[in-house]
């Protein structure tokens, strides 16, 4: 456990003094403080688009540096060679991988972090400036706590999408890992369709397939909570326990995946 924590430990380090990292949180701070410009265009939508637009900010931001230095968390080390004498100490390849995806985690942490202070501190800025007649217009409070919900899935979407990358790393190069993992993005939010292939086509055979996919795809639509949360709508608690285990268990599926193709490769 030592082990793994150290190796974490120095990724989050090496994340931290990658200036892309920094640029990508900049960014995304921006747009979240942005968003209160948008929101006062339009009266009586402001609180929605800045909820929207901070939300939207913190995926699509956070997806980026998860992918990004995610597939280089393998890649790296094999280019830089420093893969010979990290294997060379007593190090086995599986704490390797669970350390270096253990440290992406606790990187992305801090970023949603500090991204969703910022965003917190746009809503109450908004909040502080309403007026009392504005304040009776808004379907659920600036300082909404059940945004948070929205935040955790955000997250936990986030770790499936890193456990992807680090999957592909192990591989592939850095370009094809990153192309395959915005590729399953994508695909993981229209997951919900193959289950519903039936209804499309009547080879039995293609529906048992796309029935195959879906399970092995990750299936992300149900972790997008923005509009439910945006719109003050009641998110189950039993969703949010059941997203949390499915997440989980396949980030636990992928790494094991990905120990058992970095055990066969030879660094020789």
């Amino acid at each position: 456990m030592r082990v793994i924590r150290s190796i974490a430990l120095n990724v989050f380090k090496e994340s931290v003094r990658d200036k892309v990292l920094y640029n990508l949180v900049f960014f995304a701070v921006m747009l979240i403080a942005v968003s209160y410009l948008l929101g006062e265009l339009t009266a009586g939508q402001d609180v929605k688009i800045i909820k929207d637009l901070g939300l939207a900010a913190m995926s699509v931001f956070g997806l980026f540096i998860a992918v990004f230095i995610g597939i280089g968390l393998v890649s790296k080390e094999v280019e830089r060679r420093s893969i010979y004498s990290l294997l060379a100490k007593p190090i086995s390849r599986q704490q390797f991988i669970v350390g270096k995806y253990l440290g992406l985690v606790l990187t992305l942490l801090v970023n949603v972090t500090v991204m969703t202070i910022a965003y917190y501190a746009v809503l109450g800025i908004m909040a502080w400036t309403a007026g009392s007649w504005m304040r009776p217009e808004w379907e659920a409070p600036a300082l909404d706590p059940a945004l948070l919900k929205a935040v955790a899935m955000i997250f936990l979407q986030l770790m499936i999408v890193t456990a992807v990358a680090l999957l592909f790393s192990t591989f592939s190069s850095p370009m094809l890992a990153a192309a395959l993992t915005f590729g399953l993005y994508i695909v993981g939010h229209f997951n919900t369709d193959l289950r519903q292939f039936q209804t499309v086509v009547r080879s039995r055979a293609v529906v048992y397939l796309a029935r195959a996919v879906y399970y092995v795809l990750p299936n992300l639509a149900p972790f997008d909570l923005k509009a439910a949360v945006v719109h003050a709508q009641h998110v189950p608690g039993g969703l949010m326990v059941l997203n949390t285990v499915y997440a989980l268990l396949y980030i636990t599926a992928l790494m094991v995946a990905a120990t058992l193709i970095f055990l066969r490769r030879d660094f020789k």
